[in-house]
């Protein structure tokens, strides 16, 4: 295979943009008509019914589980929950101000590097990979949390959920039933979209025979980007900027003036509202009335409003990171560890699809157009 040369007309996707790469019975997004699903049931139903565990085997096994496989599997994640000692050693010696998600990339790595098992590219040896990433994903971003604070990480509780025992390490308390539940359908609605950056970045990984440590410290490498993860984190940032929601108006109208981008809107696939948001918004609201975290949601409500009354006939609404970040705030997380959060929901649809793809044995290696010249002259070093 050779790489394609300019000289005639070449068609080609700027960022694979569009291009179908393989396909996948797990996930499906309809942007048009703002649809998500998961193996064939609406986000919607999932986020009311389902438990992130219940979610993630799904995900993974492609059927929803029987209550005695759903209890094996949920053991089999809280078996998982703790890390080696010597990982958190290693996190600790990260500087403090180290961003969560290049911390996050390290914790993974270094369990791949202390697990035995770890290079089983095999059917079972992936899926057990990936089911002690999704465990410990939430263990590691809970220790950074707490390390960035200048506190010791907390020790998993067995007898939690997943979505709860998550919450007590970050926080150090336990938390209420509500928060709990708040935390379970953030974790769905995160846990699979398509074939997004991190999850390509993920499968091209796997796709080379690597492992499934390195192939999930890719997406979160990918994930961290601002365009891409990191999005949520920027909203609140930009909510807490704009301070109360009668200077929200001003705040599009020079957003606008000045071309700036105005972070939570828009979306490379949705053309309609994105069925996360709708759902994050309606707990947003919830969640922060009557709390000091009661502003950031009005601010946000003008916004959308603002936003919408000038984009929203072009297919600019709302996208998951606009109130996920409410959300987040209003539990009582910091502001940087909003894409960790992200990540460790994502570790289910990251492994789902490197296990459906993983029998292909094809790697991915797309082609180039080169616009180079093809037959320059070397110049020693003493005649340039």
């Amino acid at each position: 295979m050779v790489e394609i040369k300019t000289g005639g007309n070449v068609e080609f996707a700027k960022g694979l943009g569009g291009v179908i790469a393989c396909k996948s019975s797990i996930g499906y997004i309809d942007g048009a008509k703002g649809k998500l699903i998961y193996r064939g049931i609406p986000i919607e139903e999932l986020a009311e019914k389902s438990t992130y565990e219940e979610t993630a085997y799904f995900l993974i096994f492609g059927k929803l589980p029987k209550a005695g496989e759903l209890d094996a599997f949920k053991e089999r994640l809280v078996a998982c929950r703790s890390v080696p000692a010597a990982v958190i050693e290693i996190l600790k010696k990260l500087p403090r101000e180290t961003h969560p998600m290049a911390a996050m990339r390290v914790g993974i790595s270094a369990l791949g590097c202390m697990d035995p098992e770890g290079d089983n590219m095999s059917i079972e040896g992936t899926t057990e990979a990936g089911i002690k990433i999704i465990s410990r994903s939430a263990t590691i971003a809970a220790a950074i949390a707490r390390l960035r604070k200048g506190e010791e990480p907390v020790e998993p509780r067995p007898g939690l959920t997943h979505a709860a025992n998550f919450l007590y390490m970050l926080l150090g308390k336990m938390p209420d039933d509500k928060m709990a539940r708040i935390m379970d359908i953030s974790l769905i609605l995160h846990a699979d979209h398509g074939m997004n950056a991190s999850t390509f970045t993920a499968m091209v990984i796997a796709s080379t025979m690597s492992d499934m440590y390195s192939a999930v410290s890719g997406g979160i490498a990918a994930l961290k980007g601002t365009i891409h993860g990191g999005a949520n984190e920027r909203v609140v940032n930009m909510l807490m900027e704009i301070g109360t929601p009668d200077k929200a108006v001003e705040y599009v109208k020079n957003a606008i003036a000045k071309k700036q981008k105005i972070m939570g809107f828009g979306h490379r696939v949705y053309k309609a509202y994105d069925p996360r948001a709708r759902i994050l918004a309606r707990i947003s609201e919830d969640i922060t009335r009557g709390e000091k975290t009661h502003k950031i949601h009005e601010v946000a409500k003008v916004l959308e409003k603002e936003v919408i009354a000038v984009y929203g006939k072009k297919g600019i609404l709302p996208n998951v990171d606009f109130y996920s970040g409410c959300v987040y705030n209003a539990l009582g997380i910091e502001t940087r560890m909003f894409t960790a959060l992200f990540a460790v929901s994502r570790t289910a649809g990251w492994v789902a699809r490197i296990l459906e793809y993983l029998p292909e044995g094809k790697m991915f290696r797309p082609r180039a157009l080169y616009e180079g010249p093809e037959a320059m002259k070397y110049i020693p070093l003493g005649e340039r």
